[in-house]
């Protein structure tokens, strides 16, 4: 137990301009994938789904970004557009992860959001476990109709956020930690 406790303590994303060729391997993705599945699940809902993008599904990938982004930002030039086009290029693999909840279900909603974030970290902690560079991502596209459309997504469903994969290039800094005394409180009854 001390080996998993030491790696969560000194866990470090390796941010996507730190990655190369090559993603993990079939096997290595499939294990990753399935560390995703093993999260908290209150009533086996599976309130996520996973969409690998991969090989020259990026490139396809990349020209959907290009015209959500143009859409989106009337005023752009060329050069953003190229940057959107190119983002999913940046790792060998991409997964996003699809937060699809069940409102209607006697679970709550936040819990199967929750789930979602889980399976998110749960894939995170296997591809650093396993010695490949990751970072788990949103920004803008998670949130954008035509990407989301592109995917083949329902009107109800979230992108939790994208996992980019792939093997590292660089050893990765530590940033600013918070202080343990600032965000833990010991809670002994009501205050009245």
């Amino acid at each position: 137990m001390t080996d998993t406790s030491d790696f969560l303590l000194n866990r470090r994303s390796i941010v996507v301009r730190a990655m190369a060729e090559p993603g993990p391997t079939d096997d290595d993705l499939e294990k990753i994938l399935r560390a995703g599945m093993r999260v908290p699940d209150h009533g086996r809902l599976t309130p996520w789904r996973f969409i690998v993008i991969r090989g020259e599904a990026r490139g396809k990938m990349g020209q959907v970004l290009g015209e959500a982004f143009r859409k989106a930002n009337r005023d752009c030039i060329d050069e953003q557009v190229e940057i959107e086009e190119e983002r999913f290029a940046r790792a060998p693999i991409v997964i996003a992860v699809v937060s699809r909840t069940v409102p209607e279900h006697k679970i709550p909603e936040w819990e199967q959001v929750l789930s979602s974030g889980a399976a998110c970290q749960n894939m995170l902690i296997a591809a650093l476990g396993m010695g490949y560079a990751a970072q788990w991502i949103t920004e803008w596209c998670a949130y954008n109709d035509h990407v989301k459309g592109a995917l083949g997504l329902e009107s109800r469903d979230k992108i939790a956020g994208f996992l980019y994969l792939g093997t590292r290039t660089e050893e990765p800094t530590d940033r600013q930690r918070p202080e343990y005394g600032d965000i833990v409180s010991e809670w002994s009854g009501p205050a009245n």
